[in-house]
């Protein structure tokens, strides 16, 4: 192992111990930090400077060229953040340093476009789940709790069973560990009560994945990749086009939330968002409504 390939261990390490990472994070930092080693032969300190990083800048972008956006500008974000936070590390040792984290510019990507669903197609497609049936009932329930939550779909994943859902609130634990309130609509709760006093297994988690025999058995606790099937095929029932995902569900919560009168903090809280920013990519969506109003009261008195 290289020196600089040291220094990255000891990073990792550090965002995993101390900063409480995801094991997903700390993945996708290593395979970041790791294609800068290996494309610029780097391995010491002083093989991180303006020049590599230019040079590997470079790499990254003549591949979205080249290869029609196998590395997408987005993406390319994240290789510059992961190198620039590293740096920061680096610097907080105070270690000998031949480029700082301030150096390292992140390069301006679109502003993301955020689709949703009209209200006649969601209406569509809440109500696919039909039947009395443990899949159709865990169906509904989880449809009910993504629209009610914004949960995300690996927060979802690890609810308990066990959890008061009569309250009409929960804790869960999102990205980063940090722990949030979510809110559970009354169509929820029936739903979520309709499920679970037709389940007979003793499976811990809430929502289960089940065989494809007549006669289901649990299997274990749902994955992300079951609820984003499930999604598509109640969405391809709906007769909507497009793709159709458990995350467009949070964008639907959130935009929901913010046409109804909600401020943007609230809605941040309440989608476990650190920074407001992240949150703001709502915004346009909601400026429907200040069409509508501008057309409505802008004008009254001007005569043509």
């Amino acid at each position: 192992m290289s020196e600089l390939e040291r220094y990255i261990e000891d990073y990792l390490d550090h965002l995993d111990i101390e900063k409480n990472r995801s094991p997903k994070t700390v993945q996708n930092y290593r395979r970041y930090l790791m294609a800068f080693v290996q494309d610029q032969k780097a391995k010491t300190l002083k093989d991180l400077n303006e020049d590599t990083v230019r040079r590997f800048r470079v790499t990254l972008a003549r591949k979205h060229a080249a290869a029609g956006d196998v590395i997408k500008k987005n993406t390319q974000a994240y290789y510059a953040i992961a190198l620039r936070n590293f740096l920061k590390y680096l610097v907080k040792r105070n270690m000998p340093l031949r480029v700082l984290p301030d150096q390292i510019d992140l390069p301006k990507v679109p502003q993301r476009q955020i689709e949703i669903m009209e209200y006649s197609d969601l209406e569509r497609f809440m109500q696919g789940p039909q039947g009395d049936s443990l899949r159709a009932l865990r169906d509904k329930a989880i449809l009910e709790m993504l629209f009610s939550t914004g949960l995300r779909v690996s927060e979802l994943c690890s609810l308990s069973r066990y959890m008061d859902f009569g309250r009409g609130e929960i804790t869960v634990r999102g990205k980063g560990s940090k722990l949030r309130i979510v809110f559970i609509s009354e169509s929820a709760k029936v739903a979520i009560k309709k499920y679970l006093e037709k389940r007979g297994d003793a499976e811990e988690a809430l929502f289960i994945s089940l065989s494809k025999a007549k006669n289901p058995k649990v299997i274990g606790p749902i994955i992300p990749r079951a609820v984003q099937r499930m999604v598509r095929h109640y969405a391809k029932k709906a007769g909507i086009l497009g793709k159709v995902s458990p995350h467009q569900l949070r964008h639907q919560f959130a935009t929901d939330l913010l046409m109804n009168g909600a401020d943007l903090r609230s809605v941040q809280e309440l989608l476990g968002h650190s920074n407001i920013a992240t949150t703001q990519v709502y915004t346009h969506i909601t400026n429907k409504q200040l069409r509508e109003v501008h057309k409505a009261f802008h004008g009254k008195r001007h005569k043509a």
